[in-house]
């Protein structure tokens, strides 16, 4: 079947030459071939996301159109305005894609909001909602290598759309002929007919608006004196970035020189996922020779961000997802109730496998933490699910361990903007009143205890390794350990049992150990790799940091 349809893909005159010149490539070439045509891309709640090039499970120009035809299908059954925003990071093609995925819905009769140059997460999920958008296309693969690409579809609340959404897309994807299904028309002839337009100004500076309406602390930043250094790694990050913080009256931001500009081959780090000490390493460096007080850098598509920081003896510390999470959370909290500007009844939101300091943190300021699945639309569910009943002023904060923020409903997904916005804004702080982010943090530790979360990933590649994931999680739920490291497990919760936890049904698993501390394990949605996610708490770091390794050990067995 997989040689058919190479042939059929060899015989058919493809609008991209490239496509053509690597299908000749491969000729032949057994393994080659059914790596692209063995099985498609599969579309979920997070699209489409694989590795560029030819065949059905690559993403390339008849992918996208595929996807898209299959979206069109969808929104055309969905009323409304009929009227999809789109947006795009610096990834290899991803301007071509979203041209591409504009084409498809024009023809189709569906008008398209595009922006007229690369903009992150952030701002498409804005956008979706600012235009009463049916959906929204942000083409993107997020933090993965240069080599991939990827689709994301929204709803029209500015999340990533839901498991029925996804599935009935699916659906009309798979109706889809993947070479001469999709309707298409010119980009050019969809800009004349209306069909097309960019988005506005209006729209851009909305966004700005709704950003700096969120600042706890509104002008300190002017007087701060506060010296950054910032990375956007090449990605979208750059503009709406520095146009926030100049705003809030940061000046003194000098831009790490090989990742300031646009480039999808990400040639300084081969894994732009700011979690990666790699990713950082030019920044730090840039920041040691500055003596900057904070280096930021945000992801390819922006919604997530790292941050290390200046110790008092002149070297920088990498300060994890979890812990910038409870910072913002204590630093939204203190400063909001100061303020008088805390909500009645505050609810924050963070996903199930974030620190359970937070918890403590949300308790201690007598807001209400509510726990949900991985996945920022979760959280984004959260918001809808108050807005649906007035009270969408209520939500503060949302985060995940991996980087992603979130302080306000304007957007329903993580936003590196207001990230980096609130850092810096939470640097000026306390640098204003003689303290620091460090010093801050290990306030909290000291008055709840000094928890340690660490993440660990396995890869599985090739086609056989979804396979190997599978068989490994079934291999768990047939015969749960009864103790991992000598640590008796207390309890079991499988939250593919919807019964079991009051959540929708997920691949996650999470022990809890004896002492107190838990591990999760759930694979990844969006890569062929499980992570294992540890919390362990001890009286310090050297202590938890030791039960850590012990666990992690034992887990690294279960999946060699």
């Amino acid at each position: 079947m997989y040689l058919d349809d190479y042939k059929r893909w060899q015989e058919a005159r493809l609008d991209d030459p490239a496509l053509t010149a690597e299908l000749a490539a491969i000729a032949g070439n057994d393994n080659e071939i059914k790596e692209r045509f063995a099985v498609a891309l599969k579309f979920g709640t997070a699209g489409l996301r694989g590795v560029l090039g030819a065949g059905s499970n690559r993403m390339n120009i008849y992918t996208v159109r595929q996807a898209t035809q299959g979206l069109a299908n969808w929104v055309k059954t969905q009323g409304g305005n009929q009227l999809v925003a789109i947006s795009y990071d610096s990834r290899i093609n991803s301007d071509v894609f979203a041209k591409e995925a504009a084409r498809v819905l024009a023809a189709n009769g569906v008008k398209v909001r595009i922006y007229d140059a690369l903009m992150p997460v952030p701002a498409l999920s804005f956008a979706t909602r600012y235009y009463h958008a049916n959906a929204g296309v942000m083409i993107t693969a997020s933090h993965n290598p240069a080599k991939y690409n990827g689709y994301k579809a929204y709803g029209p609340d500015g999340c990533q759309v839901t498991d029925d959404a996804a599935a009935v897309i699916y659906d009309e994807i798979q109706k889809t002929d993947i070479l001469t299904g999709a309707k298409l028309i010119s980009f050019q002839e969809g800009l004349d007919s209306g069909l097309i337009s960019y988005v506005g100004d209006d729209c851009k500076e909305a966004l700005y608006d709704a950003i700096k309406a969120r600042s706890v602390r509104p002008g300190l930043c002017k007087t701060a004196g506060l010296k950054l250094v910032y990375s956007p790694l090449n990605g979208s990050g750059l503009v709406p970035v520095t146009r926030i913080l100049h705003d809030i009256g940061i000046d003194d931001i000098t831009i790490v020189p090989e990742q300031q500009y646009p480039d999808g081959n990400f040639p300084t780090c081969p894994y732009p996922n700011p979690e990666i000490f790699e990713a950082l390493r030019l920044g730090l460096e840039l920041a040691e020779k500055t003596g900057a007080d904070l280096m930021l850098a945000t992801d390819p598509d922006a919604d997530r961000v790292g941050i290390a920081i200046r110790c008092p003896d002149g070297s920088y510390q990498l300060v994890s997802g979890n812990e910038v999470g409870v910072l913002l959370l204590d630093y939204i909290c203190a400063g909001r109730i100061e303020k008088g500007t805390m909500p009645k009844n505050p609810v924050a939101v963070k996903s199930l496998v974030s620190t359970p300091l937070a918890d403590a943190v949300a308790k201690s300021y007598g807001v209400e933490m509510r726990n949900v699945l991985t996945g920022f639309k979760w959280i984004g569910d959260q918001i809808a699910r108050l807005e649906a009943a007035g009270e969408v002023d209520r939500f503060i904060f949302g985060f995940e361990e991996s980087y992603g923020y979130l302080a306000g409903p304007y957007v329903r997904d993580k936003d590196a903007i207001i990230g980096s916005m609130l850092i810096c804004e939470m640097a000026a702080y306390y640098r204003s009143i003689g303290s620091s982010i460090k010093e801050r943090l290990e306030a909290i530790y000291a008055k709840f205890g000094r928890y340690l979360n660490k993440t660990d990933s396995f890869e599985f590649p090739g086609l056989s390794g979804m396979d190997k994931m599978a068989d490994i999680m079934r291999a768990l739920r047939q015969n749960p350990p009864k103790e991992i490291a000598g640590y008796a497990v207390t309890q079991v919760t499988d939250y593919e049992k919807p019964e079991q936890t009051g959540l929708p049904a997920a691949n996650v698993l999470v022990y809890a150990l004896e002492g107190g501390a838990t591990v999760v394990i759930r694979p990844s949605g969006t890569e062929p790799k499980i992570k294992a996610y540890f919390t362990t708490l001890g009286k310090n770091l050297e202590e938890a940091q030791a039960q850590k390794d012990k666990l992690a050990a034992v887990v690294e067995k279960i999946f060699a």
